[in-house]
């Protein structure tokens, strides 16, 4: 049975109120007064909840075995900086980078963005782009028994995002034309906080990769071939975890 996302904070000494959104999963999956179902709160809480009743938008459990999990959380923090994707490419970009391990989604606004969310005419549509990924992020967190909700941050200009301060001191922009691989990058590097910068459709415009390059991004390549929008994010959070994991290392040995 996957988990299910029941916000904090949670009571321990009295029944807890379903949100809305779980007890209609509840009733989809037939579950009855009595049965229990795993939860998560989002902030790497987990617990066992016994369903003691169910209505139409709501319904109660009590809660047992409140732990923390979030073992499947890595000790570095990625972040997929990507490119405004056009169609539903942004939604599974979104999905696939939640369930390879990213913890913080930008989406950018870069100048070969097939669509356009950050004119002030597109606050409306912009904010509820940003509802809709929260909740493929929290869907997918189910799914892959994730215990930590990734976050979203509001669409914004790639100007303004090589301005922001970044925690991570390591920063990749991934490109066709990089003079240095994503794999030599990381080899010469320690396990860090990471930012993985990836282009919409066509890619990076020459004037972008050079502001990024001016703001401290490295210009790296994935290899010889030219991948999709939508297949390089993935590629390269996959390929930061397989070289920087220690426990997939020890297991290869």
């Amino acid at each position: 049975m996957p988990q299910f996302y029941l916000p904090g904070p949670w009571e321990t000494e009295k029944p807890n109120f379903l949100t809305p959104e779980l007890a209609h999963h509840l009733r989809v999956r037939r579950i009855q007064v009595g049965e229990y179902f795993p939860i998560f709160d989002g902030k790497g809480q987990v617990a066992q909840a016994k369903l003691l009743s169910l209505g139409n938008k709501t319904g109660e459990a009590e809660l047992s075995q409140i732990r923390l999990d979030t073992h499947r959380e890595s000790p570095y923090a990625i972040t997929l900086a990507q490119g405004l994707a056009g169609g539903d490419k942004m939604d599974w970009i979104v999905e696939k980078a939640i369930e390879t391990g990213a913890q913080v989604i930008a989406p950018l606004q870069c100048e070969r963005s097939v669509i356009k969310l950050t004119r002030s005419s597109d606050a409306e549509r912009a904010q509820k782009r940003l509802l809709h990924w929260e909740g493929i992020v929290q869907a997918a967190c189910e799914q892959c028994d994730r215990t930590v909700l990734a976050a979203v941050e509001p669409v914004q200009n790639f100007d303004s995002y090589l301005q922001k301060p970044q925690k991570a001191a390591l920063k990749l922009l991934l490109s066709p034309d990089g003079n240095k691989s994503l794999y030599s990058v990381l080899m010469g590097n320690p396990p860090q906080d990471v930012v993985l910068m990836i282009g919409p459709e066509g890619g990076y415009s020459p004037e972008e990769e050079a502001q990024a390059q001016t703001a401290g991004y490295q210009i790296v390549s994935l290899g010889s071939r030219v991948l999709r929008t939508e297949t390089a994010g993935i590629v390269a959070i996959t390929a930061v975890h397989s070289i920087w994991d220690l426990e997939m290392q020890n297991r290869l040995k």
